[in-house]
This record gives C-alpha cells, structure tokens and sequence, in this order.
C-alpha cells in the first residue's frame, strides 16, 4: 500500500461540508457511501476500523438527516469515527480485546450530543490494547501503521481514530488521551489533537484506564474544526462523578487577534531528542513561530514536570490501571497481550502507603509546576522527542513507549489542558509536531493560538494590545498602593498576580490624595479636561477577582478605566463625593511621584 493513499474526493471540514450540503451539491447518504467503500478497501492495510457500522445501522442516521434542513443542525451530515473504547450504543464495545467485547446499551453522552448535532458515526476504531500505549502497535486486530510514512508507526493508543482522519475516511474522531494517546497520534500523522481539561467532556460511557485522568479527545484536521467540536461537546454531567462546570471564559470559540504574550519552553539542557537528528532544528522553527505572532519566549525548569510524568508509570500510578479492569485481568490472563499484562501487572502489589505517598509527591510537583505555569500565558514543548520506527518499538516496547511520552504523561496528572499541532515534516516525510499547553479551562485560548499558529509569518494578523488573552485571568489597573512594591501591592502578589504592564490612561483622568492613610490611597476620576495618568496593568486569576474586589474600602471600586491606546480595562474608580476632603495631584504624573516629593513612600 503506497504511503500516499489518495485523500477522499470529497470535502471534509466542517465549513466545506456545510456549504456543500447547503448547496444541494452532496448528501449524506452520499459522502458515507464513498467514505465506506473507501475504508474497506485501506482496511486490510491501516486497520483503521475494528467494526465499521453497516447499511442498516447507518440507516437511521442518514433517514433522520433526509428530512432535516441541512442549515437547522450545526453537524447536518458530517462523519466521524470513535475510538473503541467509547460507546455507541446497539454496537459493541471492544477495547482491543475480543474477550471483553459487549454491546453497549446506549451511547456515551458525547458520542449522543454530536449525533443530536446531526453528526454520522461510521465505526468503531483500532486503539492499543485499553488504551495502554503510545504506538499504535499492541492490537490483536492488527497494527496500525503510519499514514505517510512506511515502516513508522501510527502512534497510539488512539492508532485508528487518527489514522481515519488522516487518511480521509472521516472530518473528526474521536479518541482518549491520559498520558498522550490524544497527542502521539495527532504529531505522527500531521493532525491536531485536542487534549481537553479533565471534565470538561463527559468520560461516561468510556471503558476506565485510570478514572480520574482519563479524556475523550479530539482529532481534526486544523484548529477551526476542532474548536468548533470542542464547543458543541463541552457539557456537565451529573452522573460522571468526574465531570466539571466550564468556567464562562473557556465556554465559546474565542476568535480574534492574539495580544503579546509570552510561552513557556524547557531549557536547552531539558531537551533530548534522544538521537533524531532534526527535532531540535524543527522546534526552533516552531518557536520562531511563536515568536512571529507577537510571542516572548521564558525558559522553564522542566525537572519537575518530568518527575510528574515518571509517577504515571510508577507501580503506584499503574496501580489505578490494575484497579480498573486487573481483576477482569486476573480472570482472564490469556486474553489480554503479554505486554500489557507486564505493564500493567505491577498495580497490584502497591499498597496504601506507597500509593499515598506518590499522591503527596504529586502535589509537591503540581505546586512547582503551577508556579513556573504562572510566569506565562501557554507553554510549548515538542509533541515527542523522536519518531521510533515500527521495528524499534517492537524490540523494546516498554522502553521506547515511555519515551514516546515524555512530553505527554505529565498533562493529566497536573491537570493540564493541552492541544498537539503539525509543525513540519522531517527530511523522509513523516509529520512532526508540537504542543501548546496551559492551566485546566485554557483549552479555547490555546485552540485561538493554533489557529493563528498556523498561518504563514506574511498571513499572520496584525498584532494589538486589545487582542485575545488568556480568558482565565482578569486585568487590573491600579494606579496608587496597588503599584509595585507599594503598600498594598500584597493584595495582588499573594492571589498570583502579575504586572502585565506598566502604561498611562487615557488624557481624560484626574488623580487625587484622599483624605487619611496610612496606607495612603489615590482616587482615578474620569474627566474631559483631565490628563494622563501613571498606572499599572495587573493580571490576576479570575478566581481571585471576588475576594480582592471585597477587601476594597470605600469610596473606591472597580470599573472600567480607558488606556492611551483606547483600550477600557477594570481600574479603580472613585466616588465623586469622596472628593470634597481631597487633594488633586496636578504637579505630579502619577503616585509614585506624589509620594517621593511629599515624603509619604
């Protein structure tokens, strides 16, 4: 099977569908059709499909869509594979493994939104052995090997849900992801992966790998597409005891031009490309490209997410794999391949003690993590330090699967949102890619920087102060004791803040001393015949915005001030009747001056 399969001659992203099924120029009965017989015919070759839907359970879906108005569902007709771990309901539920097949009685609450959304499930699809792997290559229904390049691999665990994507056979899949299977797959076949905060998508109906870590993920072809998914799949659930509310900063498809900002990276002496000759020259074309769209970069200490990742695989961290279906494991041993008994066989013999103290180490790293987290706006790091040929993996499994991980294993368990994306292709053709990742509920800033990411340096957008931030964090602009190293500066720095920058308002304030103090306290007030005032910018998370608003005396509050490039951000404001006992400050730019020269500091 030649490594440049013909792509489907149909469109597959969600816009060109749309038009398409608007126009009247295709149908859904149609676009399956061809997509079917094309799968059956890469099958025998990829084994993208562990069972593919038939005529007759396709029927209800597309009869549905015959009398619907393409333009009345935001998914009308568009194809889509699952992962074989995820339910579906009337077809079953394999994992990989034969012996544990069962028929689902109803569908996963994700695969049933975007099947209410109008979307086509067209089968189920290849996956590592319960979703234990990074290769592609631990089915009994076959390996899947790599959708460019012969001899490589598909990555896994999520193999044929990437491969149904990249080759065409459908516009999205999906996958799960807990220490990469979302992430692996989506680098070596040139697509985006989308690595959701743990929660945020219903994980009911899903065959457990390790509860409490594990996502359904997403694949697409470009960032548009996937954020679009992301959006129509976000949804609590009340009986997925690990579901979580969507903050309303991280609930739509955050469009615009990104604001400057600053992305994280491991240091130079953090990398190892384990051998392959071309990844440290492709990631420095990815931070270039960062670079290009307005991006600073900051070195972080990656010792400690590494220690983070190492913990997934420890005996203690398997020991949540074991306790998912080692018992079933145990009953039987013969079902399940061998090298997935050797990983996951050592989750038994860990005790509540050893299990204990992974969990304290944990978060030990998690608050370093955390921290070197609160320095930037987003991180990237390479997907994987280098392509193993399918050969090399199955010489040495275990080994060569943990270093496909060592960018991924650390996201879920520090509760990471992350999102992979093609970044080139290395000299024999196969894809290579990257990887943005930020703080849980950052997942639609992160898509918002992928989609311009991607753009040629001569497309990128123009770039402004006013354009898209990091929606979990709120700016504050502060313009007297809150100023850097002044009195109450504190209030700031112990909720994480951090000075964003340092600026003027608009030529239309007038600044005054209140009456009182210490500590002393300015009062902003709006005038049309006022003047620039010194200020400061601060970023503080969203969480924190309510204590600190409450710990503000009057007459000040918060509201909207205007800066000198036109921009209104939430300053301080004051009350006018305040203003009688007051002193305006008119020979001075701002507070800091008034202090020095009245000796207040």
């Amino acid at each position: 099977m030649p490594a440049d399969t013909p792509d489907s001659p149909y469109p597959l992203s969600l816009p060109d569908l749309a038009v398409a099924y608007r126009g009247r120029r295709l149908s859904p009965r149609e676009l399956v059709a061809c997509l079917q017989q094309r799968a059956r015919q890469l099958n025998a070759h990829y084994r993208v499909y562990i069972e593919m839907l038939d005529d007759a359970q396709l029927e209800p879906f597309l009869q549905r869509l015959d009398d619907a108005d393409p333009a009345s569902l935001p998914l009308y007709g568009v194809p889509f594979a699952i992962k074989d771990n995820i339910d579906l309901a009337s077809v079953a539920t394999t994992a990989a493994c034969p012996a544990y097949r069962r028929v689902a009685e109803r569908s996963a609450p994700v695969v049933q939104t975007l099947i209410d959304l109008g979307a086509v499930p067209l089968g189920k699809t290849n996956l590592d052995q319960f979703a234990t792997g990074l290769s592609g290559l631990r089915s009994p229904y076959g390996s899947c090997p790599n959708s460019r390049v012969e001899g490589y691999p598909s990555g896994g665990s999520s193999s044929g849900s990437a491969l149904a994507v990249a080759l065409g056979l459908a516009s999205f899949a999906l996958g799960t992801d807990t220490a990469g299977s979302g992430r692996v797959p989506a680098a070596l076949n040139g697509l985006v992966g989308v690595k959701p905060t743990r929660g945020l998508l219903s994980t009911r109906g899903l065959v457990p790998c390790c509860p409490g870590l594990d996502c359904i993920s997403l694949f697409a072809r470009d960032a548009d597409d996937a954020a679009t998914l992301l959006g129509l799949c976000i949804g609590y659930d009340a009986e997925d005891p690990c579901s979580r509310h969507n903050p309303a900063w991280n609930a739509a498809v955050a469009r615009g031009r990104p604001a400057p900002f600053s992305f994280g990276l491991p240091r130079a002496q953090d990398l190892d490309w384990l051998g392959c000759s071309e990844g440290a020259d492709l990631f420095a074309q990815a931070v270039a490209g960062l670079q290009a769209l307005g991006g600073e970069p900051v070195e972080l200490d990656f010792r400690p997410f590494f220690e983070a990742a190492r913990l997934l695989y420890a005996p203690a961290g398997v020991a949540q794999r074991y306790a998912s279906f080692g018992a079933w494991l145990e009953r039987s041993p013969d079902a399940v391949l061998p090298v997935i008994r050797e990983v996951i066989g050592p989750g038994a013999a860990v005790g509540a003690a050893e299990r204990l103290q992974a969990e304290t180490r944990l978060a030990v790293l998690k608050r370093t993590c955390d921290r070197a987290l609160d320095r930037v706006d987003v991180v990237l790091t390479p997907t994987l330090p280098r392509a193993y040929t399918s050969a090399e993996l199955m010489a040495e499994p275990i080994l060569r699967n943990s270093q496909l991980g060592t960018y991924t294993n650390f996201m879920n368990l520090l509760d990471y949102a992350a999102v992979a994306l093609p970044a080139g292709n290395q000299a024999n053709g196969l894809p290579w890619g990257v990887t943005l990742f930020g703080p849980a509920f950052s997942d639609h800033y992160l898509l918002a920087l992928a989609r311009q990411y991607r753009l040629p340096p001569a497309a990128a957008p123009t770039l402004s102060k006013a354009g898209l931030r990091r929606g979990d964090r709120i700016r504050v602009v502060v313009c007297g004791a809150h100023l850097d190293g002044l009195a109450l500066n504190h209030q700031l720095r112990t909720r994480r803040a951090r000075l964003a920058e340092t600026t003027t308002t608009a030529p239309a304030y007038r600044l005054y001393a209140l009456a009182g103090g210490p500590p002393y306290r300015p009062a902003l007030v709006r005038d049309a015949s006022g003047r620039c005032i010194e200020v400061e910018v601060w970023e503080l998370p969203s969480t924190e915005l309510g204590s600190f608003l409450a710990g503000i005396g009057a007459p000040l509050g918060l509201g909207k001030v205007e800066l000198a490039d036109g921009r209104y951000e939430n300053g301080f404001i004051c009350e006018h009747g305040a203003l009688a006992s007051a002193r305006e400050i008119t020979e001075f730019g701002g507070w800091r001056a008034y202090l020095a020269a009245t000796d207040r500091g």
